[in-house]
């Protein structure tokens, strides 16, 4: 019997340090994490301090001679470049080095292609690809064809090229299509989200940070949960139930990381935009991270790029059970804070009491007494508030309650439906 293996292809991690060194050692090493989701083996890394990238080769010429030598001494059979590369950068760095050249944004591309299960996931992500290829296609044209310009002169290659611009663009238009008719379904959904007047807490945070765990936890919906940059990619919406009763749905969103593409971005915005139409958001933090600020700063700017604001935002500091030490930990942006251990379970109750406090922030409180012919009204508040006390008594049923201020006026009790509410 014959075994085939598949090759792992070993990689040199190119880096730019235009401001910090060390800012550029950290990204190197995201990447390499990323190439090993992507299943490659780093074996070198290069990284050159310059005041702009090398508009033709990304690197300086120096660099370039030595990262042939590393390439020839580690055998390596391709390079991962810490920013997306231009057309003209990655031609000319494959026509230099002669090995697989490969960009940040390729790589995520391709992590999201191997995650991706539901059929809105695998939309989106070949929109991506297609259009991150669109913009390769974009000034090869030359080097396929080198006839020279005017009439009779359009080579081979050039109608190579138009051929895969045509059925791209036509692809891209095709995928567009089937996406917005995707957006009209989660439009609907939203709508039947709201007649329900269930509250909506988006969960949101960098990638690996531990939202699917935290979901996991709070809800048991069992969905994949792994120590690799985006282990999950779709979108899942679960019911939550408080201690007090009030229940409350949950959205897990995709991973934020540094320098996401824009073309991910793009392709992801009906799915990343659950946060822009939550009631507010969870955002999930790793703790044990010595690059937590920098995580949380990504979060907040992608969440701005994405018009998601004046929202209440609660800042979970997860993975306690990894942190060493006394941790001075802070979220300015936070409206509030809660620490805790998504995978030990350890102060995830602190989170669920949290959670039915900002919610009483935002209701009505209510102490009525209902007559025995108007009940209607206490069922409307058992099913969309927070009852806190029931006495039944002769001349009806004395409520305290905490209900939404959109049914505040529809459980009130008229003056002339009851007489002085007891104390």
């Amino acid at each position: 019997m014959i075994e085939l293996k598949k090759e792992t292809e070993r990689v040199v991690l190119v880096g730019i340090s235009l401001f910090s060194k060390e800012d550029a050692e950290d990204s190197l090493k995201e990447l390499a994490k990323l190439a090993d989701t992507a299943g490659a083996e780093t074996v070198g890394i290069v990284i050159q301090a310059r005041e702009q990238v090398h508009p033709g080769t990304y690197i300086g010429k120096g660099k370039l001679d030595e990262l042939k030598e590393l390439l020839r001494e580690r055998d390596a059979s391709g390079i991962i470049c810490d920013d997306e590369l231009s057309p003209v950068q990655m031609k000319n760095l494959q026509d230099e080095l002669d090995v697989k050249v490969m960009d940040r944004t390729l790589v995520i591309l391709d992590i999201f292609a191997s995650r991706a299960s539901t059929s809105e996931g695998k939309l989106q992500v070949e929109l991506a690809q297609l259009k991150y290829r669109q913009t390769r296609l974009t000034g090869f044209g030359t080097a396929m064809s080198r006839l020279g310009g005017g009439i009779g002169t359009r080579g081979p290659g050039e109608k190579k090229l138009e051929m895969d611009r045509r059925l791209i663009k036509s692809r891209i238009a095709a995928l567009s299509r089937e996406l917005k008719n995707v957006k009209r379904h989660r439009e609907i959904t939203r709508e039947q989200r709201k007649k329900s007047r269930l509250p909506v807490a988006a969960i949101v945070g960098y990638t690996n940070a531990g939202k699917s765990t935290l979901l996991n936890t709070l809800t048991g919906v069992g969905i994949l949960a792994e120590d690799k940059l985006f282990a999950t990619l779709d979108a899942t919406t679960r019911n939550f139930k408080l201690a007090g009763g009030q229940e409350i749905l949950l959205t897990d969103t995709v991973g934020f990381i540094k320098k996401l593409p824009h073309h991910l971005i793009e392709a992801f915005r009906g799915t990343l935009e659950e946060a822009k139409y939550a009631d507010f958001i969870l955002h999930v933090v790793d703790a044990s991270n010595p690059q937590m600020d920098s995580q949380m700063y990504t979060v907040y700017e992608t969440l701005d790029n994405l018009g998601v604001r004046n929202k209440p935002v609660i800042t979970v500091f997860n993975k306690q059970d990894k942190v060493e030490g006394i941790q001075i930990i802070r979220d300015f942006r936070a409206d509030y804070t809660v620490s805790l251990s998504a995978k030990t379970g350890k102060g995830v109750s602190g989170l669920s009491e949290l959670l039915e406090a900002v919610l009483r922030e935002q209701k009505i409180y209510v102490e009525e007494l209902y007559p025995y012919s108007d009940l209607s009204k206490l069922q409307l508040i058992r099913k969309f508030g927070e009852l806190e006390k029931e006495a039944y008594q002769e001349d009806g049923v004395f409520v305290q309650a905490y209900v939404p201020a959109d049914i505040y006026e529809r459980v009130r009790v008229s003056r002339g439906d009851s007489s002085k509410n007891p104390r």
